[in-house]
């Protein structure tokens, strides 16, 4: 009887204290600090102590002088010098401010270097996400097991996150756009510098954010996503599909594959965790599309806290016309005469792997941008517990839509001293925000018709 009793108290225990963490709602006294003493999306307003971050003053809304729609992005901090510029022997004067990752590409690599502007919080979104933020503030919760979230549509779900689950959540529930056209190019270079250009059609729907939609039109479904390769020539052709789910553990996500040289479409199941990445030379997994991306199941999310490093930021010379993607990709690593780095806050939040999971990352540390909840950093370990791979997001303010977004993603390989670089477009035409899409385009019937050979 005893043990009986003992066995109720702790499962009613465990229940408490599952449905504690599953619920997340603010109160209204906490909701009242998103857009006074917080962001709209939850980030501190103030600056630092020392003045190096600025307060949040709204972000970056207004186009630079020059800029037109339809064009690439004018960088609005073009005539701005580098503060200092970290490298190899410098290093050590700013560890507390560099991620693992970052002072392991300067040890590794004595031609790496990390040049640093002025900070410009230039993070901002549309009125509608600001108001739907405050909205789900309240109503916002995880699905059981943090494989989910109910009660939330449009805004960032958790502003004043208490979990790294949370934190996870709101970068991949940000506004980025409600319907994006990309053409893009990917490299490997070796080590050597030689590579080859991997060109991508994307089209993505980000249902979540549509307007006037609501959490049952949405039926579980967090956004459309199509690309298809078309370059080089051996590669052309392949189209992917993907039906991204909120809820991956309750509804797998769907994908599917075209394929030229049968002319069929297939199913893709593949698509998903750390399988190989579209034409990535295996330098990548597919969960590292968007930083990370699908089911957060396979890890125990732990939130570190809150911490000011140096981080891509405000990166227009990866997209400027005048720079060539010869001019970016130089052997080991992406060239820094065309990065820049700012110094933010960030959320740090460790990821590791559940007992009885496989991934060929044991261990992930994401640094999570405070203002719009984009990663902008990952630190990834093999099963050695060995440093493996150091992971960027360039991001800038798409400031008509307003958002801020990746320019390029890069993913460092420290053992294999190569890297494989995404999303860069200065030669390609700019990003198109405006396309007009219905879930019909984004169908597996609809591959059968734009297929081919």
């Amino acid at each position: 009887m005893r043990r009986n009793a003992l066995t109720l108290i702790c499962t009613l225990t465990a229940v408490a204290l599952l449905s504690t963490s599953a619920v997340a709602q603010l109160s209204p006294q906490d909701v009242a600090k998103l857009g006074t003493t917080l962001t709209p999306l939850g980030g501190e307003k103030a600056g630092n102590a020392d003045g190096s971050i600025p307060a949040w003053d709204g972000g970056l809304t207004k186009a630079p002088a020059g800029w037109k729609p339809g064009k690439h992005y004018v960088d609005p901090f073009a005539g701005e010098k580098p503060l200092f510029t970290i490298n190899a022997q410098n290093a050590a004067q700013y560890a507390d401010k560099l991620s693992d990752g970052h002072k392991a590409m300067l040890k590794t690599y004595p031609s790496f270097r990390i040049p640093v502007y002025p900070t410009h919080r230039t993070a901002a979104a549309p009125q509608r996400i600001y108001d739907a933020t405050k909205k789900i503030a309240t109503t916002a919760k995880l699905a059981a097991g943090g494989n989910g979230v109910t009660g939330a549509i449009a805004g960032i779900p958790f502003p004043m996150p208490k979990s790294g689950i949370e934190v996870i959540w709101n970068h991949l529930l940000r506004f980025r756009a409600e319907t994006a056209s990309r053409t893009v190019a990917q490299a490997a270079p070796t080590r050597g510098g030689q590579y080859t250009l991997v060109q991508f059609e994307e089209e993505t729907m980000f249902v979540y954010h549509l307007p006037d939609m609501t959490e049952q039109k949405m039926a579980n479904r967090l956004l459309n996503f199509k690309q298809r390769v078309i370059a080089p020539s051996r590669l052309a052709g392949g189209i992917l599909l993907v039906h991204e789910s909120m809820n991956q553990v309750e509804q797998p996500r769907d994908a599917w594959l075209y394929n030229p040289g049968q002319r069929r479409v297939r199913r893709a199941p593949q698509v998903a965790y750390d399988n190989p990445g579209t034409a990535a030379d295996n330098m990548r997994t597919s969960d590292q599309l968007d930083m990370f991306n699908g089911a957060p199941d396979k890890y125990d999310w732990k939130l570190v806290g809150k911490k000011e490093i140096y981080v891509p930021y405000n990166a227009y010379r990866l997209q400027d016309p005048g720079v060539k993607f010869k001019d970016i990709l130089t052997p080991l690593h992406l060239n820094p005469d065309h990065l820049r780095y700012e110094l933010h806050r960030v959320w740090v939040v460790d990821a590791t792997l559940k007992k009885g999971e496989r991934n060929i990352y044991k261990r992930r540390t994401f640094y999570i941008d405070e203002d719009s909840w984009q990663i902008l950093v990952i630190d990834q370990y093999d099963n050695r517990d060995q440093l493996w791979r150091v992971s960027e997001g360039h991001a800038i303010a798409y400031y008509d839509l307003p958002t801020i977004w990746t320019s390029a993603e890069s993913h460092t390989d420290l053992q294999a001293g190569r890297y494989l670089v995404m999303g860069i477009n200065s030669e390609n035409p700019p990003h198109n925000f405006s396309i007009k899409r219905t879930p019909g385009d984004f169908q597996p019937d609809a591959l059968r018709r734009e297929g081919v050979r």
